[in-house]
């Protein structure tokens, strides 16, 4: 998979993606990511990228000129999704990230200062993503969050095939609680189930105990989780009160 990210402060990504997982997709050739600085295609000596909006206010606005040229150049020919980090663009969720996992190639803008020409959203990229409702200063955080929730994603990255499919709200659910070494520490103990060797009995607890996590810390996240019939009725329990 090729990622190519559209910033003006492309040295903000260097630590990030010089460490830990995505360094390791990196470097076995799993994932390329090509970071271009909008400057590049700056208009005029200054290399102006951005002017004050029309019909005042305050603030700044990236201008579209700049933008088109930088897309077009780095896409060229081919059909490849385009993504603005916006905090006016949908959720991004799990289900966002195996979306994007599939695709073979996108093209991530980083937003900055009050926001883009709209002619760029109406025009030019393809989809608009947020990261949650709040504000930063850019659009150069949430590409990394991205990019590090779809990398991880890609087949052959993780060491564990099932690792990226028990994570939290894969499925709908939170993950369930997990325990190491040593089995007893400062007389808090280990799950019995957990050391009993019994792949069904865990399989069963574990799948019990995301539905709860879930339902005390994100109950919002339970109308839409795939649960089975039973499951259904365990969770009427849980808000009926008779199972905690």
């Amino acid at each position: 998979m090729r990622i190519d990210v559209i910033t003006l402060f492309p040295r903000m990504f260097t630590g990030p993606f010089e460490e830990s997982i995505i360094k390791r997709a990196i470097d076995a050739g799993l994932v390329e990511i090509v970071l271009h600085n909008l400057r590049d295609w700056g208009i005029g000596k200054h290399r102006t990228v951005d002017d004050c909006p029309h019909g005042g206010g305050p603030g700044m606005v990236l201008m579209c000129e700049p933008l088109f040229a930088a897309v077009e150049a780095v896409k060229g020919e081919a059909e490849v999704p385009v993504v603005l980090l916006s905090p006016q663009g949908r959720l991004f969720t799990q289900k966002v990230a195996r979306e994007f996992a599939a695709y073979d190639r996108m093209i991530l803008i980083c937003g900055h200062y009050e926001g883009v020409d709209e002619r760029v959203c109406e025009h030019l990229v393809t989809d608009e993503i947020s990261i949650g409702d709040y504000v930063l200063t850019g659009g150069e955080l949430p590409a990394m969050v991205v990019i590090d929730a779809v990398v991880r994603l890609i087949p052959g990255v993780l060491g564990a095939k099932e690792s990226a499919f028990e994570d939290s709200h894969t499925g709908g659910l939170l993950e369930y609680p997990q325990y190491t070494r040593p089995a007893s520490f400062r007389g808090w103990e280990v799950p019995e189930v957990l050391l009993s060797g019994h792949h069904a009995e865990i399989a069963r607890w574990r799948r019990r105990q995301s539905i709860i996590r879930t339902f005390k810390r994100r109950p919002d996240l339970l109308a839409k989780a795939d649960l089975t019939a039973e499951e259904r009725e365990f969770v009427s329990k849980l808000t009926e009160g008779g199972m905690l």
